[in-house]
């Protein structure tokens, strides 16, 4: 495919992308107008939040399935639909019940997009230009995080809260018109639904999510929080044990092991796992100890997704021309050096200067230069429901991320042990980049056949 059409292509997944990405982060900001203006608790406005995420998390790797078994364009115009008017009823709720069964409307759109993007830009853009597509769903996806809180807060301070969700209806609308312009149909493939491994592996992982969300409210310690996350851990292990006796699996258990995917779904977590953490923590850092206004404090955090988003066009190009492994473990190691500098400046007392706008930019080269590539080799070779899980891996990081500032700060930790924390985890990852043979080097997976030119 030429370069023009496939910008023609990419622009309304782009779009779509964005989307579904702004649509997550616009209520972190307006939440508390939105809860006092419906009359409901400040704690039930979570579930505001919460039921974006674990619906569209959950949601991951069916969305990938229903694109290989109706075709991907089709279920990307669905999936515009299912975003555009879960935001005209969010909009539109008179309750907070309402609002919060819209906003899972909204998580199961996001959950069609993710897996189906990916799938249509690498396809349209080819082994030699897969880096380079895969960047563009990172700048989205950089961009969405980036201008989601702040634009948030404009609209509602401007148009009031409701005007939030009128945002996204354009950029869905865009999109669609442009997929249905643009984006070329692909087949559907027949293929049954394996609804054991289905089940099992929603309800594991749901319950593991629901756990590490209500870890914030009841605490690490609360026996409800270890009940869900035992049996969520059950429900992965009997996930595992019912697809290893499947003739066709919905994801194939050679593919956990297969030493690439491994390797960038590791990556992809615990870089969503500093992300996650360190946009918690560096602004309660800043207004908390440091005296910083939230106006402050939000510019100096914008640092980071604007970082992910600026460079992740140089990352993609890093990936195609350099070792995507290679580019992978740069990106880990920057990471990880990155959120150890946080922590000694925060440790140190630093405010809102230089030095910690630099911390916080550099963990966004980092995360730029972790997600292209880890996205770039989980894709290659993988079905809708693998980019699915891969895509659920990087929610479940996330969750675990927010989950572990809680327990941190509500056992007595400072904000620097959280970045100590992060910058660990990013270490650890980096060792498991090291492991295992390049697929050029090991045997065949089947169904996965190995890319001598591209390894990840």
């Amino acid at each position: 495919m030429g370069g023009t059409r496939l910008g023609l292509v990419a622009t309304p997944l782009v779009v779509g992308t964005f989307a579904s990405t702004i649509a997550n982060t616009l209520v972190n900001v307006p939440l508390a107008t939105i809860v006092a203006d419906l009359d409901a608790p400040i704690a039930g406005g979570a579930l505001v939040v919460v039921a974006f995420n674990v619906l569209c998390a959950l949601m991951l790797p069916i969305g990938g399935w229903l694109g290989d078994r109706f075709g991907r364009r089709r279920l990307f115009l669905v999936s515009m639909a299912v975003v555009a008017f879960g935001a005209a009823g969010a909009a539109l709720s008179p309750n907070l019940a309402v609002l919060v069964a819209f906003r899972a409307v909204q998580g199961v759109g996001g959950a069609l997009v993710l897996p189906t993007v990916l799938a249509l830009l690498t396809s349209a853009a080819g082994p030699a230009r897969r880096g380079r597509a895969v960047s563009w769903w990172a700048a989205a996806n950089g961009a969405g995080q980036a201008a989601g809180p702040t634009v948030g807060g404009l609209v509602t301070d401007a148009l009031g809260w409701r005007a939030v969700f009128a945002v996204i209806i354009p950029f869905a609308v865009v999109a669609f018109a442009g997929g249905l312009r643009w984006v070329t149909r692909t087949p559907p493939r027949p293929t049954r639904l394996d609804r054991a491994g289905v089940l099992t592996l929603t309800t594991g992982a749901g319950l593991l999510l629901v756990a590490a969300s209500a870890v914030p409210t009841l605490g690490a310690t609360s026996p409800l929080v270890w009940a869900a996350a035992a049996a969520g851990v059950l429900g992965l292990v009997a996930f595992v044990l019912v697809e290893r006796r499947r003739a066709d699996p919905f994801i194939p258990p050679s593919l956990l092991v297969e030493p690439r995917f491994a390797r960038s779904s590791v990556a992809a977590l615990c870089q969503m796992f500093c992300l996650t953490a360190t946009l918690v923590t560096v602004p309660l850092h800043l207004t908390a100890q440091a005296g910083t206004s939230a106006a402050v404090a939000g510019l100096v955090v914008v640092a980071l997704p604007l970082a992910m988003t600026l460079l992740a066009p140089l990352a993609g190009l890093l990936t195609e021309r350099w070792s995507p492994r290679r580019a992978l473990r740069l990106g880990l190691l920057a990471l990880g050096l990155a959120e150890l500098g946080l922590a000694a400046l925060i440790a140190g007392g630093h405010g809102a200067g230089v030095p910690l706008v630099a911390a916080v930019t550099a963990i966004g080269v980092g995360i730029a230069f972790t997600q292209t590539p880890a996205t770039a080799g989980a894709s290659r070779g993988t079905g809708g429901a693998g980019l699915g899980l891969f895509n659920m891996l990087r929610f479940v990081g996330a969750a675990l991320g927010g989950a572990t500032v809680a327990v941190v700060l509500d056992g007595g930790g400072g904000h620097a042990t959280v970045a100590v924390i992060n910058g660990a985890v990013a270490l650890l990852a980096l060792g498991v980049a090291f492991l295992g043979r390049n697929p050029e080097a090991a045997a065949p997976v089947a169904a996965w056949p190995p890319s001598r030119k591209h390894a990840a």
